[in-house]
Parts: C-alpha cells; sequence; structure tokens
C-alpha cells in the first residue's frame, strides 16, 4: 500500500503569480496543479522531498515523511509579503510558498 500526498494551490487574495505549478517529488515531475486545485500524488512510504516549480519561479525544498496509508497535505502558492517579493526576483527559490496542513 503506498501514501498520498495532496497539494493544494490556493491563495487568499490576489495572487500575482497564479500559473500552473509543477509538483517535484524527489526531484522528478509527479504532476500539475492549477489555482484553486487539489491534486493527488501516490508515493511511497518513506522519507521524501517535494518543491513547486512555475518556470524560473520555485518554492524552497520540503523534506516530509510518509508512513503507509497516510495522507500528507501542502498548500502552495505564489502570494508573499513585499520584501520577500522584491527578493524573489534575484532568489527564484523565494517566488511561492510550500506550506504543511
Amino acid at each position: 500500500m503506498s501514501a498520498t500526498l495532496k497539494l493544494t494551490h490556493k491563495t487568499i487574495g490576489v495572487e500575482v503569480r497564479r500559473g500552473t505549478y509543477d509538483a517535484m517529488v524527489d526531484g522528478k515531475r509527479a504532476g500539475s496543479v492549477e489555482l484553486n486545485e487539489t491534486i493527488d500524488i501516490p508515493v511511497e512510504p518513506g522519507r521524501h522531498t517535494l518543491q513547486v516549480r512555475n518556470g524560473r519561479n520555485s518554492s524552497r525544498t520540503k523534506t516530509f515523511d510518509a508512513a503507509e496509508g497516510e495522507i500528507v497535505a501542502f498548500r502552495c502558492g505564489g502570494k508573499s509579503i513585499l520584501p520577500i517579493f522584491l527578493l524573489s526576483f534575484v532568489v527564484p527559490s523565494l517566488a511561492l510558498s510550500l506550506h504543511r496542513e
């Protein structure tokens, strides 16, 4: 039996970076998620990494453990406070946010 990674692309208010995000699990593309959508990605039990990407913009890589039959949920978005938004033009890995729920 496998575990499930649930990824939701949701934001409150206006989001500047609202395109489709690619979900990268363990460095490989595992699917894509549109604004206000959720995708389920089956993963093997164990330790994994997750990152979302949109062109050159990305989130920081998050590590998570998944047990057999467990659902691990993350929320991603492109909204950030102004200083982080401006810094993301120089450091693209700050452009998108990724939070465990």
